[in-house]
């Protein structure tokens, strides 16, 4: 398998946060030519956007995968619906939102699907966790991780539980 490495940005704030992202963690995994390399630890945010609802629990994954950039969106999506993710509106609650965060070097624009994520740079809750893992990750156009993790504010953005040991990640993700 020739394997890119990619990011996935996990969020939820419904239906028990942190068990749909371990769940989505694992269904990652399970996916076809894929695996996740390293997960982050679980961090708590405030929403954004609309911001009466709950915290959200976010993290991200780094994996390797030989599907395709709109293929792998397609089969993150069905993880999605398989949490009952619903799209009421712009910001909303949700029990599980996976971003493609970064595809290897790849930068793309077309409908439905932009890499880099358009707003991954502005977001503490996907940086953070994402210096974590990959500080010196280039997010392309942008620079590093580290640099774009020192323009923005990490108010509200909080460690609510550390990942697994890395020997532990490999058999649970």
């Amino acid at each position: 398998m020739s394997a890119t490495p990619a990011y996935v940005g996990l969020g939820s704030n419904l239906q028990d946060p942190a068990a749909q992202l371990k769940s989505a963690f694992a269904e990652l995994a399970a996916l076809a030519s894929t695996r996740v390399v390293v997960r982050s630890s679980l961090y708590r945010s405030a929403p954004v956007g609309y911001a009466d609802q709950p915290d959200f629990i976010n993290a991200v994954a780094a994996i390797e995968t030989a599907l395709a950039p709109c293929v792998l969106l397609d089969a993150l999506l069905d993880i999605e619906r398989r949490h009952g993710r619903v799209r009421e509106f712009q910001n909303s609650p949700r029990t599980l939102d996976l971003d493609l965060l970064l595809y290897g070097e790849l930068q793309l624009h077309e409908p439905g699907l932009t890499i880099p994520h358009p707003r991954m740079h502005e977001r503490a809750f996907v940086l953070l966790p994402l210096a974590e893992i990959a500080p010196q990750l280039v997010i392309p156009g942008m620079g590093t991780v580290v640099d774009q993790l020192c323009k923005i504010s990490v108010d509200g953005v909080m460690l609510c539980e550390a990942r697994p040991a890395r020997n532990e990640q490999a058999s649970h993700p």
